[in-house]
Formats: structure tokens, sequence, C-alpha cells
């Protein structure tokens, strides 16, 4: 039962009985209220019921109960002894209740009517207008009306004021309104308030100037669990895992205790970090505080688990939790993308589409990030479908998602259709739609894209260089990609990462330009890794050179041992130049080494089904008819004039007396061995 159920009930019996039942069935308040006036011949509530009634409905939000009460209180005012203080102060807190009421329930114009009728007002009056506009968005009112309270002789603005405005700023654009109204608690003795420094604090991080968070926090002489709470969340939200993780281990060997929300944070820390002997760690003190089964727990460990590698820990949560939400789900479906379970991601999607659960954007955002080269494009329109028909179609996040996937399923113009359709684009449309140019080898394309996206205003984006730099690799423009290397640390003060140095090797290899690529790696102000070594042996195969190979070669061998590349790209460049001793060398190499080459896999859509072959596949239930197609087709080609590529070796299998190919199954594998 409700506070105003109760207050209710705890007024005379008969008559509260049938003012309940009259109120409950009746629409028309005046009339229970009338009738409870008579039945005690007097004002229908004491001052007390009143305003424990008025301040009921504020909590609760029962908007229709107040106006109720208000309009009574209009045609039937309570004596309120003007020279009494305490009468007055009861006064004060009837009118601030309502004001307080019309505010929460968003009646603005009603809220600044009463205002400006209110014979007495005070510093709560101010600061639940001022909230009230905030809270619903209108912040240029809410802002005026606090800064008519700062400027007011009469009133004075207190913690309360300064936090609700502080409320507010929670964007980059209002680092300087946290400044202004910083200043203003210095001058005015509030900085030393706890409730102060924790608005401060949080505003200052959710603005993302963390020097000046941090700052507020270690300065504050007193500090509470939202003190600490306020400065862990706002490191872990702000990617600064490692310090946030630190600080909670402070706190956690502190003499206070932290909430289930500053878990929450140090779980979003974990996973930043890939942290998982420590997130392991939390798991066990929430499941010694009783708390691991709140379900933001839950999804928190899910992600820290999924984001760690360690699928069968969140799947186990998962599957144990008595509540799921889109968020739980949502998670696990990332979780199993990000983590290379496609397929399982695609059956739980379904699964829960056709259980009839409630399927948000995020979710939808998730499992599009799925699809890739061998998904079902058929899956994938129907995903649009759903798209469509739950009205998500106009969320920037799901057509970010679609034009991926249709560019991904070889479908361009369908991403161009979805990208030229919204109405909404934001950094990662414009990077998607110019990497599936880029994908799609249309590289000039791509380049009117980005120019196109800097017309509008758009900022770039380290991914947008990337893309850019895949895009002048495919086209031959090295120049130009050297210039969007150039521009990208120059103009816009980005430290390319290893990625974009792998562009850079991949485009001048293309272009013939071994030598310079080698010494463009060995001058990389980073370490390389596999990321650059990759294309470098990639370019020496497609122009034969044996000597910048072997060098890439063993250099990529040492940074990925387990790696089959090296030996397979040498074996290639070997046979390409009739040097079949060495390649046998490599390949004996290779084995003694136990390393093995993965097997090489094509695949087809027919009818909404993927259908995978591997080199010399015999179990398809039709693969008599592919290799009958196959030696068909390659009589054909050798009609035409068709001379199989040295690099290619023949391995022959035999199928019921028949010798089969591997150029004939599968042109595009380098070697087989």
């Amino acid at each position: 039962m409700s506070s105003v159920s109760c207050i209710f009930k705890k007024l005379s019996a008969p008559p509260s009985r049938h003012l309940i039942l009259s109120w409950r069935c009746s629409s028309n308040f005046h009339v229970a209220m009338s009738s409870h006036a008579s039945a005690r011949i007097c004002t229908p509530f004491t001052e007390a019921e009143l305003g424990f009634l008025v301040s009921s409905c504020g909590r609760e939000g029962n908007i229709r109960l107040g106006s109720c009460l208000h309009a009574s209180i209009v045609k039937n005012p309570p004596f309120f002894d003007i020279g009494d203080p305490d009468s007055r102060r009861r006064a004060h807190v009837t009118y601030n209740c309502l004001l307080h009421l019309y505010c929460k329930c968003g009646e603005l114009d009603d809220a600044v009517k009463m205002f400006d009728d209110m014979l007495l007002r005070d510093t709560v009056s101010w600061n639940s207008l001022i909230s009230g506009f905030l809270k619903h968005g209108h912040l240029q009112l809410g802002f005026g009306y606090f800064k008519s309270l700062v400027g007011s002789s009469i009133y004075r603005f207190d913690c309360a004021s300064l936090t609700s405005v502080l409320s507010a700023c929670d964007r980059l654009e209002a680092v300087r309104t946290v400044k202004m109204i910083h200043a203003l608690a210095i001058l005015n003795g509030y900085e030393k308030e706890i409730t102060v420094g924790n608005a401060l604090t949080t505003s200052y991080f959710k603005c993302r100037s963390f020097g000046s968070g941090m700052r507020v926090f270690d300065e504050m002489m007193e500090r509470n669990v939202v003190t600490w709470t306020a400065a862990i969340s706002g490191l872990a939200q702000n990617e600064f895992y490692g310090e946030s993780l630190k600080l909670f281990v402070e706190m956690y060997h502190s003499v206070l205790s932290p909430n289930y929300l500053t878990y929450l944070s140090a779980l979003s820390a974990c996973s930043g970090l890939q942290a998982l002997k420590e997130g392991a760690q939390i798991h066990g003190v929430t499941w010694k505080l009783g708390i691991q089964s709140d379900l933001c727990i839950e999804s928190a460990l899910m992600d820290m688990y999924s984001k760690c590698g360690c699928m069968e820990d969140a799947w186990q949560i998962f599957e144990s939790a008595e509540v799921l939400d889109e968020v739980s789900m949502t998670v696990i479906l990332v979780g199993f993308a990000q983590n290379g379970f496609e397929e399982e991601a695609i059956k739980m999607f379904v699964k829960i589409v056709k259980a009839g659960n409630n399927v948000d954007p995020n979710m939808i955002s998730a499992i599009l990030g799925v699809f890739g080269t061998d998904t079902s494009q058929g899956l994938g329109v129907q995903v649009h479908s759903l798209v469509i028909k739950r009205g998500f179609d106009s969320n920037v996040f799901v057509n970010n998602g679609l034009i991926n996937m249709y560019s991904k399923c070889g479908e361009l113009e369908e991403s161009v259709k979805v990208f030229d359709w919204m109405t909404q684009k934001n950094q990662v449309s414009w990077n998607s739609i110019i990497a599936a140019f880029a994908r799609h080898g249309d590289g000039l394309k791509a380049l009117q894209f980005y120019e196109e996206m800097r017309l509008q205003g758009v900022e770039p984006t380290d991914i947008t260089f990337l893309s850019l730099l895949h895009a002048c690799s495919h086209a031959g423009l090295l120049h130009k990609g050297m210039e969007f290397l150039e521009s990208m640390e120059k103009a816009y003060g980005m430290c390319p990462r290893m990625e974009h140095y792998a562009s850079i090797v991949d485009m001048l290899g293309r272009a013939g330009f071994l030598e310079e690529a080698k010494n463009f790696i060995e001058e990389l102000p980073l370490k390389p890794d596999v990321l650059v070594w990759q294309p470098l042996l990639g370019a020496c195969g497609i122009y034969g050179d044996i000597d910048i190979g072997k060098y890439a070669a063993d250099q990529l061998a040492h940074a990925a041992p387990d790696s089959p590349v090296p030996y397979i790209s040498m074996a290639n460049i070997y046979s390409s130049r009739g040097r079949w001793k060495e390649r046998a060398r490599t390949v004996k190499k290779m084995k003694d080494k136990g390393v093995k080459k993965e097997t090489g896999i094509s695949w087809i859509e027919i009818e909404k089904k993927i259908h995978s072959f591997v080199v010399a596949d015999q179990m398809h239930p039709q693969g008599d008819g592919v290799y009958d197609i196959l030696l068909m087709l390659f009589g054909h080609m050798r009609d035409e004039g068709y001379v199989p590529d040295s690099v290619f070796i023949s391995v022959y299998s035999n199928q019921e007396g028949r010798g089969y190919s591997t150029d004939y199954l599968n042109l595009s594998n380098s070697i087989v061995i």
C-alpha cells in the first residue's frame, strides 16, 4: 500500500473508507473531499495531514491526486498563521511540495504559474524549479532561473542549487560552466561540502576534464562512498582502466565499503584491461556480499568474462540468471561475436526473436556486427526487415551496422542505399561507407566520400584514415596515402597505430617498392609485429623477391612461431623461381617444427544455406557433381590456352579411381603441403 493510501486509512474510520472508495471509483475528487469534510464538520485535513499528503504525492509522482489536493487548497484554504513561525514553516513545506510535484511530473507551465503566485518562497522553491527544468531537458530556462537566484538580493543559493545545476553538466562543451560553478562554490564557501565535491568530481569526468576531476577528489577533506564511486566510475568510463582499478583497490582497503555501483565500475575497468584475475576476485567478493544475482552485476560479469575470452564462464552466468533483460542478452551476443562464435550468436538471436522477447536497437547492432563474408546474406536481409518493422530504421547505430553488414556480404549498392536514407549520420556512418568502398576496391569513390565528409564538417578518426590507407593501397595511390599518414599526425594530432603502418607497407609493397617498404618498417617508432611483416612478405610473393622475402619470413616466424604463413609463402616464392630444393627444405623445416597449414575454405550461399568446401573435399553430398563441373570448366580453360601457374602445386587424391587436382578444386589456394 502506498503512503498516500496509508494516510487515508489513518484518518477517521468510516469517513476515510468512504473517501478511499470514492477516490478510487470516481474521478471527481472534490465529491470525496466534500463527503469527508461533511463527516468531520471541519476543514478536510489538518496542516500536518495536508503536508504529509502533498509530500507523498511528490515522492510518488501522483500528479492526479496532487492537483486535486491543490484544487482543494485553493477552494478551502487551510488556516496558516503568518505570524506563527511553525505555521509559516508548514505553509512553506506544503506549497514547496506541490511545486516539487509539478516539476517532477514535467508539468512545468503549472510549476511556473504556481511559483509566480507563491506569497512565500525560499531557496527550496527556487531549487525545485531549477531542477525541474534541467531534468526535463530545458537547460536554458533552468540555467536562467539559477542565474536569477544567484543575482537575487533576497534569496541565497545553497548546496542543492549547485548540485542540481552540476547534474546537467554532462558533456564536453559544458566544462566551462562546471568551472564557473566551481569558482562560485569556492567564493561562497561550499567547496568543502561533500555533496558539492561529489557533484564537481562527477561533472568534470563527464565533461572529460580528467585532471580537474581528480584534483577535486584529491583535495576533498571528507569522502564517502559516492565520492570514491564517482572517481572510480569516471576513470573507467573515460578508459583510464588501470587508474580506476588502482583507486578501487585503495578504497577496498580503506574504512569505507564499496557499494554495488562501485563494483560495477571496477568490473568495467577489468573488462577494459582484460584483467581476468582481478575480475574473478571481484566476482568472488560479490558472492560473499550476496549481490552476484543483481541484474547489473550479472551483465557486468558477463561482459568482463567475454572480454577476457572466457565465454564458458560468461555463458554459465547467463544460463543461471533468474531474470534476463535486453542488456544481458546484448552482452552475451557481443561476447559470442567478439570471441569468434558467430554461428552461436546468430542461433541465439534467432531463438530470442522466435521466443517473442523484446529486441532493442543495441541487440540489433550487436548481431549485425557478426555478419561477414561467410554469413548468410538472406538472414541479414531478414534482420533489416525486422529493423523496419520495429521502427529502428532511424537509429544511427543500427544503420551503421546495416552498412557494414551489406558491404561485408558483397552488396555495396545496398550499403549506399542505407547510407543515403539516413537522416542523421555520425563519424561511424562515414567511416562505414568509406570502408565499404575500400573493401570493394573502389578507392577513388572512398576518397570522394572522405571529401564529402569533410565538407559536412565531420572530423575524421583514426578508423577513417585506416580505411583511406586501405583504399589508397588497392587503388595504387601511393602519394595520396603518404599524405594521409602525414595529415593524420600533423593536422589532427593522431598517433598512428600498427594497423596504419601495415597499410603503408602494403601500399608500398603492392606498388613494387619492396626495399622502401623494408626501410619504412625498420624506421618505425614502434616495434614491428606480425601486422607489418605479413604484407611485406605477401608483396615479395607477388614480385618473387627471394632476398627481402626471406628477411620478412624470418621476422614473421620470430614474431609468430606457430604461424604457417612464412613457410608457405617462401615455398611459393621458391616455386615461382624454380628453386625446388629450397622449397623442399622450407617444407621440411615447417614439418620439423610441427607447424600445420590451415585448410583453405571456399563457400557459397544457395537458397539461404551456406555450403563450404575445402581442398580435395570428399564430404559434400554433391561432391561428385561439383568435381564433374570443375573438370569440364578446366577443360574449357585449357582449350582457351590457360596454363596452370607453377606456384600452384598439384596434389592428387583418389576417390573411386578418379584423381582430382587442387588446381581444379581451389585455384586460390597457394600451396598444399
